[in-house]
C-alpha cells in the first residue's frame, strides 16, 4: 500500500521538474526570438541605408548652381567625428567583454563612456549642420543637398535613439543587474552601436572623402 501512494507522488514530482525546465527553455527560446528578429531589424536597416547611398551617388553632382560640398564642409570636425565614433565602437567591445566577466560596475562604466562618447558626435554633427544653413545650404537648396541632409541625418537620428536605448539599458543594469535578459539587451546594442560605426564608415568615404576632396 505503502508502495502505491510513493508512486504517484514521485511521478508528481517529476512533473513539476519538467514543468520548471519547460518554463525555463520558453524563456530561452523567447530570447532567442528577441535577437533575431533583432537581425531581421537591422537587414531592413541594411537595405535603407542602401538606398540612401545609392540615391546620394545618383544626386551628388546636381547642385543646381548651387553651394557644393567642397565649398562648405570642413573636413577637420568630420575627421574628429569619425575618430569620437569608431573609438565610441571600441568601448563599447570593452563594456561587453567586462559583462563577460560578471563586473557590473565596469560594464555600466564602458556604456557610460560609449554614450558620452555618441553624444559628443551628435553634438558635432548638429554643430555641422548649423554651419551649413548659415552657409546657405539646407535640405531644400538642391538634390545634392537634399541627398545629404537625409543620408547623414538618417545616421544621426539612429545613434540618438542607440543613445536614449543605452541609457535605459545603464539604468536596468543599475536596478536588475546582469541577468540573461540585460545580456541580450547589451549584447544587441553593441552589434547595433558596430552597425553605425561600419554605415559611418561608408559615409566618411562616399560622402566626404569622394564627394567634398
Amino acid at each position: 500500500m505503502a508502495n502505491a501512494v510513493s508512486t504517484p507522488a514521485g511521478a508528481h514530482g517529476g512533473h513539476g521538474a519538467g514543468h520548471g525546465g519547460g518554463h525555463h527553455d520558453g524563456h530561452h527560446d523567447q530570447e532567442s526570438m528577441k535577437t533575431f528578429g533583432f537581425w531581421l531589424f537591422l537587414i531592413t536597416d541594411v537595405i535603407l541605408f542602401g538606398t540612401l547611398f545609392a540615391t546620394f551617388v545618383v544626386l551628388r553632382l546636381n547642385t543646381d548652381g548651387g553651394p557644393t560640398g567642397a565649398e562648405l564642409i570642413e573636413m577637420n570636425g568630420i575627421i574628429i567625428s569619425t575618430f569620437i565614433l569608431l573609438t565610441s565602437s571600441f568601448t563599447s567591445g570593452i563594456a561587453v567583454l567586462e559583462m563577460n566577466k560578471g563586473n557590473k560596475r565596469g560594464l555600466i562604466l564602458w556604456l557610460a563612456i560609449t554614450a558620452l562618447l555618441g553624444a559628443s558626435f551628435i553634438y558635432l554633427e548638429v554643430t555641422e549642420f548649423i554651419h551649413l544653413v548659415h552657409e546657405g545650404a539646407n535640405i531644400g537648396t538642391s538634390a545634392y543637398w537634399s541627398a545629404f541632409f537625409t543620408l547623414v541625418g538618417t545616421h544621426g537620428l539612429h545613434v540618438s535613439v542607440g543613445l536614449v536605448w543605452m541609457i535605459a539599458l545603464m539604468l536596468q543594469l543599475r536596478r536588475r543587474g546582469i541577468t540573461p535578459v540585460t545580456k541580450r539587451k547589451v549584447n544587441i546594442i553593441s552589434l547595433y552601436w558596430h552597425f553605425l560605426d561600419v554605415v559611418w564608415i561608408f559615409v566618411f568615404t562616399i560622402v566626404y572623402l569622394m564627394g567634398v576632396m
